[in-house]
């Protein structure tokens, strides 16, 4: 059988396409252009066939003439008769084409035909002798021509690129990826049925905003040419839909296309859709009842049980745990926050417990410190941890009976944050006071940035927002859960990527290329001239002065690695967690504070050098297992730094001497 084969390189593809271009050359000098064709009678699916005629026996005919149309996955060619796979939109059925039934010149039409191309076929259904239901064709149409050949499948990283990069070719190579985006559209189908049968009014809300608010996330600036001014795009939907609460629409929400301007990782994407809603007359309690009811349904609707898998782990729906920050740091690592009769008491027990302090170490922010160093990575089955200090809740509604901490809550699962609920803040003097003071502190922090305070929304405010439970929570986040995806890029069609001929970062771009038809074919390459580096504003530390002896030295392993993958950690601007292969055959994790300098994807598939025989260091509640090595220096002022990477003909566990 001709399967799907992938190229076995760029000149093998290039013929490839040739060979198909020219067969579409022949098709139209003899008046037989697929690309005129502008319809087809399509009237059965190849699902809807196998369903209904389950119970044909072998050898029987089932009385039914249908037209299919789809792409041709496979042609096996035997003289007078030849068998054809058909994909259609619900899967694929074969196809029996025989010359004496189908006509000379038609099967001598057929035997032209590529994989990938597009058919038409009218026949009859039957089930052969082996038992496989077909449709023997009478007859058969080129509907559009495949100029490139299909690949068979995608494996490795360089073609795990490629299925993002061109998800079209995805979806037809890998039929089960088309299950995930539909499965995408059946969550969001449920979550809108869910929030409008409880009364709330689904709103869109403007993704152009006027300024750069407060906010932490850096967004994306574009143009008002009309108007002659910058506008950003929101990197939330809450200020709008709070406003309309205000106008009266007690129970709103948005699924919106959010947008920051930040770094890439298996969770984040630069551009993600998040649901936010609101509801009048309630508080972060009832958003919680909320958030269980809802992930139970989808959880039965979509996967059918309220145990669903998710990378390893049986993730049970039915049972959500409910903790304050104070019992979930008592419950996983002993300690009470209640102990702590001031922020040096908070400052002994993150010494003694290894916890690395904050910037600001106060008792709410240590006990944060501890929930990232003790809890996150213990919360596999859904719970949610409510009571966050004010310390990082800086906008959200203190508590009346306790204000050292806020009515906030994030509820996790596999140890992952999945959504953030508030009780929301409706004091306009409070809500001024607070904006005024984020955006002077990230004036203080980028000197440059142009945020400004929303005080239209605090004028809404003044007119009076009632008590408003809201909850926002990433889609893309919710639908890896559910179908069982490992990286946000597996349930975004089209995820944001780096071309593939963009600069490395500090690279001079190449000089512009000679165009070719000024080149001789036949002249010998010019050998390549490499850019002389400017060395003279570069300061290096002294070297060190104190002598090591050589025994000492050699105890240090240092060893080749493989960066398998990379990701951001959490709540850590700096650090990036890498997962290498360092020979042993077991995976070993190490964390760089290197974010700055780059993006995780880019790293990935490198080899790098790292010293591997450290004892195990926790950072951010994460063991880092060695450290990877990295050239630093200063210049004009500014750190640089370069991760010390090699040959990848290097294997991995190679050591260094």
């Amino acid at each position: 059988m001709e399967e799907i084969k992938n190229g076995t390189g760029a000149a093998a593809d290039s013929e490839q396409v040739l060979v198909r271009r020219q067969k579409l050359a022949d098709l139209r000098a003899a008046g037989s252009d697929p690309f005129e064709i502008t319809k087809f009678p399509q009237d059965a699916y190849s699902a809807d066939l196998k369903a209904e005629f389950a119970d044909l026996p072998n050898e029987t005919d089932a009385g039914r003439t249908v037209a299919l149309a789809g792409r041709m996955m496979s042609k096996r060619v035997m003289g007078k008769a030849s068998f054809a796979h058909l994909r259609d939109d619900k899967g694929d059925i074969q196809l029996y084409v025989r010359r004496d039934e189908l006509g000379e010149e038609a099967y001598a039409a057929f035997k032209k035909l590529d994989v990938g191309d597009i058919i038409g076929v009218k026949g009859e259904v039957f089930r052969t002798k082996t038992g496989e239901l077909s449709v023997r064709a009478l007859e058969l149409t080129l509907l559009a021509k495949s100029l490139r050949p299909l690949p068979e499948k995608f494996h490795g990283l360089t073609d795990t690129e490629m299925r993002y990069r061109q998800r079209y070719v995805d979806l037809i190579a890998n039929p089960e990826v088309k299950d995930t985006f539909v499965k995408r559209s059946q969550i969001l189908r449920e979550i809108r049925a869910y929030l409008d049968e409880r009364g709330f009014l689904e709103v869109d809300t403007p993704i152009l905003t006027p300024f750069e608010i407060g906010a932490s996330a850096r967004p994306f600036i574009t143009h008002h040419n009309t108007l002659n001014m910058d506008m950003v795009l929101r990197i939330e939907t809450e200020l709008y839909l709070k406003r309309l609460v205000v106008g009266g629409i007690d129970r709103v929400y948005e699924v919106g296309r959010i947008f920051r301007n930040e770094g890439m990782d298996p969770k984040h994407n630069p551009e993600f859709t998040s649901v936010e809603l609101y509801q009048a007359f309630t508080d972060y309690h009832g958003m919680m009842d909320l958030v269980e009811e809802l992930y139970k349904r989808l959880a039965q609707k979509i996967c059918g049980s309220l145990v669903i898998p998710y990378q390893g782990n049986q993730i049970d729906m039915s049972h959500w745990e409910r903790l304050t920050m104070v019992e979930a740091v008592k419950k996983y690592s002993g300690v009470d926050y209640y102990d702590w009769k001031s922020d040096s008491d908070a400052i002994v027990a993150a010494r003694a417990h290894n916890v690395d302090l904050p910037e600001v170490p106060t008792r709410g922010s240590i006990l944060a410190a501890f929930f990232d160093a003790f809890v996150e990575d213990k919360l596999i089955q859904p719970t949610f941890i409510y009571d966050y200090p004010v310390e990082i809740s800086p906008l959200a509604k203190r508590k009346p009976s306790e204000p050292a901490f806020t009515e906030r809550f994030e509820y996790f699962i596999n140890c992952t944050e999945f959504g953030n609920a508030f009780s929301e803040l409706n004091d306009p003097i409070d809500q001024k006071e607070r904006f005024e003071r984020q955006v002077a502190e990230r004036k203080s922090l980028e000197p440059g940035c142009k945020a400004q305070v929303d005080y239209d929304y605090v004028n809404a405010l003044e007119y009076g927002l009632p008590p408003t439970g809201g909850l926002g929570f990433g889609f893309d986040r919710l639908v890896m859960l559910l179908t069982d995806s490992a990286s946000i890029r597996d349930v975004l069609l089209f995820p944001t990527m780096k071309p593939l001929d963009a600069p490395k970062k500090e690279e001079a771009p190449a000089a512009e290329a000679a165009p070719a038809e000024t080149a001789s074919a036949a002249a010998p390459a010019a050998p390549v001239q490499a850019e002389p580096i400017d060395f003279s504003k570069v300061e290096i530390e002294p070297l060190f002065q104190d002598l090591v002896d050589f025994e000492t030295f050699s105890k240090s392993d240092f060893r080749a690695v493989k960066i398998k993958e990379c990701s951001a950690v959490p709540k850590s601007k700096k650090l990036l967690q890498f997962v290498l292969d360092d020979g042993s055959g077991v995976d070993r994790v190490i964390l760089s504070g290197i974010h700055a300098y780059y993006e995780p994807e880019e790293l990935v598939g490198k080899t790098c050098i790292a010293i591997t025989n450290l004892p195990a260091r926790k950072m951010m509640g994460i063991d880092s297992c060695g450290m990877l090595i990295s050239a630093v220096h200063h210049e004009e002022g500014q750190e640089r730094l370069h991760l010390l990477m090699v040959d990848d003909h290097i294997p991995a566990g190679a050591k260094l001497y």
